[in-house]
């Protein structure tokens, strides 16, 4: 283990001053694969107590153990999991674990490692010049090659093909070594390699990673190359890909050292912590928007109903970015509505909750019967969802037939409306008439007052707005759309109105 720590620390303090093998060597430099670095590294975080995937939330006891283990192990990885589970993520923050330089051959092509060149072209420069060979050095923010998986992919594209113009040029044989436009997989060599959505590319081409993998011979045009690499692969996979467009071949499959389940945050808590950090714009708005919490919420609760609705094809997943995406847009619709009242400052509104619709059918995979439905309306279905699972975190069921005189909570808030002719919420209203609205519903405040009597008084009013709502998705009021707003009724006054 100290042998180890002292490794890590003689290539983290490295000078790169170094210009020269030979100064590489006077410096003692030792060489040593990339899944080694990784492992060294980890393992220093590891005794340091030292997080080594910062900003992943919601994976501290479930996936980041198994990838810890996986790259301790020197695996190969496969992250297997729905769109939005920062799988990418994931491999991008393995670049920290790396050594911030390593040395290369100057002018290789693939990171030729001077103590231990594998091209022509670096065996040839170090059998050259010796001592005097020039060496450069590789930042680790440099050593993260990524490539999406599509069915256009070709061989050339990921490990090389004969340049039949070079060959001319140096008048060589199509077998000679010198004549190959190396892929991407030879030129991130000694680096992190990320095939993103493996199951969709072609079988044929999975098939060429085989012997990468496990003996590191390349086959171009024919001829059989002997080339080392030294890679840390990583690949990604979405399960609905294994039906819909492919698979992974099992040879690969089985090369594939450690494949790890990513999943979706599991709680509100978690899921709220991961778009607040992600959201852009949250800073920046040209004024004040106060949130409150169970707003917040609000907008997790609707990626948890999508996951179990009907109308919702749970295979495809609700990726985080549905409420990353929705949040900004509530927060845009907040400032939209401050900007055209020229005011300073602004809360948000439940109508504002509509304004996350176009994130909301941008993000969700629907089955037949929810296409049939049309996705404005399933997007209102889960806003609504989310409404009563939240509503009944707080306040008692509503019950759907009540005696007279059973001690109904909200029969006060029913009798109010009964005998109001209409009540209206205008979209543009200011914050003074908005306020005087929703206070005028005195047997409202009285119901939150008893349920939730440590509320924050700026969350007051988006509170009242919750219960308005609850009551109109459980059928005790109706909802109209009118010009620029909402109202409200009683179900009978609604009723006698219509006839």
């Amino acid at each position: 283990m100290i042998t180890l720590l002292i490794e890590k620390n003689t290539h983290d303090n490295m000078d790169i001053s170094y210009k020269t093998l030979g100064a590489l060597k006077t410096s003692g430099y030792v060489s040593r694969s990339i899944k080694e670095e990784l492992r060294t590294n980890l393992i220093d975080n590891l005794i340091n107590k030292k997080s080594s995937f910062i900003g992943v939330h919601g994976y501290e006891n479930s996936v980041i153990p198994q990838l810890e283990r996986a790259i301790l192990s020197k695996h190969n990885i496969n992250l297997l999991g729905l769109r939005g589970q920062a799988k990418t993520r994931l491999a991008r923050l393995m670049v920290q674990l790396l050594d911030e330089y390593i040395p290369a051959v100057d002018g290789s092509e693939i990171n030729d490692d001077p103590l231990n060149p594998i091209s022509v072209f670096g065996k040839d420069q170090v059998a050259m010049l010796g001592d005097n060979t020039p060496i450069k050095w590789i930042h680790r923010e440099d050593r993260f090659f990524e490539k999406l998986a599509t069915p256009d992919v070709t061989i050339s594209d990921l490990i090389g093909d004969i340049d039949p113009i070079k060959a001319a040029n140096l008048k060589l044989n199509y077998s000679d070594e010198r004549v190959i436009h190396y892929g991407m997989i030879p030129r991130a060599n000694r680096s992190i390699f990320v095939i993103n959505e493996l199951p969709d590319l072609q079988a044929r081409i999975q098939v060429a990673l085989f012997n990468i993998l496990e003996e590191g011979d390349v086959q171009i045009r024919g001829f059989q190359l002997r080339l080392p690499l030294d890679l840390q692969f990583v690949f990604t996979a979405n399960p609905e890909d294994y039906t819909n467009r492919g698979s992974i071949v099992t040879p690969l499959k089985d090369r594939i050292g450690s494949q790890i389940l990513t999943h979706y945050p599991k709680t509100l808590e978690i899921a709220k912590t991961i778009t607040s950090q992600e959201a852009k714009l949250q800073n920046e708005r040209v004024c004040e928007i106060y949130i409150p919490q169970i707003a917040k919420d609000l907008v997790e609760q609707i990626g948890f109903e999508a996951r179990e609705n009907v109308y919702v094809d749970a295979k495809s997943g609700i990726s985080a970015r549905m409420s990353i995406t929705a949040y900004e847009n509530l927060m845009s619709t907040a400032e939209h509505r401050c900007i055209a009242s020229n005011s300073s400052k602004t809360s948000i509104r439940f109508v504002d909750i509509l304004g996350m619709i176009p994130a909301i059918t941008g993000k969700v995979e629907l089955v037949y019967e929810g296409e049939q439905e049309g996705a404005s309306f399933v997007a209102e279905t889960l806003i609504g969802d989310a409404v009563k699972t939240l509503f009944l975190n707080y306040f008692p069921k509503i019950k759907k037939l009540t005696k007279t005189n059973d001690g109904d909570p909200y029969e006060g808030i029913l009798n109010w409306f009964f005998e109001e002719t209409s009540f209206e919420l205008m979209d543009d209203g200011s914050e003074e008439e908005y306020f005087d609205s929703l206070n005028r519903i005195v047997p409202l405040e009285t119901l939150i007052n008893e349920y939730m009597p440590n509320i924050e008084p700026k969350d007051l009013s988006f509170i009242k707005e919750l219960v308005l709502w609850s009551l109109v998705e459980f059928k005790k009021l109706n909802k109209q759309r009118i010009d620029n707003g909402y109202s409200f009724k009683d179900q009978y006054g609604s009723y006698l109105s219509n006839i």
